[in-house]
């Protein structure tokens, strides 16, 4: 019988062209369903919650997929993480409905932006943050992402070029946080920033129903704008009000871009 899989994955994207599979270049998707194909011995088709582009990392990723092997769930995990990449990883494989669709059947996603701000980035950081070496002021940034929570038509943070037809959504939190260099969102080995280093990471979180593309990155963008002192923290409203999206900041990097977790109300 055929097995409806909830597969949860963590990677680094810097190698990858993204989630998506594509004709040119190596995907995280791409990867998966070679794994996948490996242990069903026959073509396997992953759907993933979001595409996460270029750069893009996850710590919560969802996939699901339809199998027939009977291959125990543990397993499953401990041989996709055999075949796939040190920097792919299958944190979760759960058995879910046949109509479970990692997409579809999503109610929200959060996301984290992470900035460092300081005069030398620590180079363990240098994948998964971007770099302003001057001062943010962090509690404007944080004031200014509160008034963007809401159910709002968020055209003047969407990418031009796009297919989809409605803008609106619902953001459920959006916060600024500062935390000391010795952070960071990922298990890295070397994480501990050289002693004397100063600086510190500055970390934008939004939870939503859904995003548009590129809508975590261009609010980044922004939001870096207030903590700089280039734009005023009371301006987001009427900015959101305009649905101009020449009028927002500009698009934020995609190595900072985190996708934290992926909800399914349940």
């Amino acid at each position: 019988m055929p097995r409806t899989l909830k597969i949860t994955l963590a990677y680094d994207g810097t190698a990858y062209r993204g989630w998506q599979r594509q004709a040119g270049g190596v995907s995280v998707q791409g990867l998966l369903e070679e794994a996948l194909s490996r242990i069903e011995g026959s073509p396997v088709t992953v759907h993933g919650a979001g595409r996460t582009d270029a750069g893009v990392h996850a710590l919560g990723q969802v996939a699901s997929a339809s199998v027939s092997t009977a291959i125990e769930l543990l397993t499953l995990r401990r041989a996709l993480n055999a075949t796939l990449p040190a920097d792919v990883r299958v944190v979760a494989v759960d058995e879910q409905p046949g109509d479970f669709h990692a997409r579809f059947s999503a109610t929200g996603k959060t996301y984290e932006y992470w900035i460092f701000e300081g005069d030398v980035q620590p180079p363990f950081a240098r994948a998964w943050s971007w770099h302003r070496p001057y001062a943010l002021d962090a509690a404007a940034m944080d004031g200014a992402a509160r008034s963007i929570v809401g159910t709002r038509d968020f055209a003047a943070f969407r990418s031009t070029g796009t297919d989809v037809k409605s803008a609106v959504r619902t953001v459920s939190h959006a916060s600024v946080r500062a935390t000391p260099a010795t952070a960071g969102p990922m298990p890295l080995a070397d994480r501990p920033a050289s002693p004397g280093a100063d600086g510190r990471f500055v970390v934008i979180r939004l939870e939503a129903n859904g995003f548009l593309r590129h809508m975590v990155r261009a609010i980044a963008g922004t939001l870096v704008e207030i903590g700089e002192g280039r734009r005023d923290r009371d301006s987001i409203p009427a900015l959101i009000a305009s649905r101009d999206r020449a009028s927002a900041g500009a698009t934020a990097p995609a190595l900072g871009l985190v996708l934290v977790r992926v909800d399914y109300g349940t």
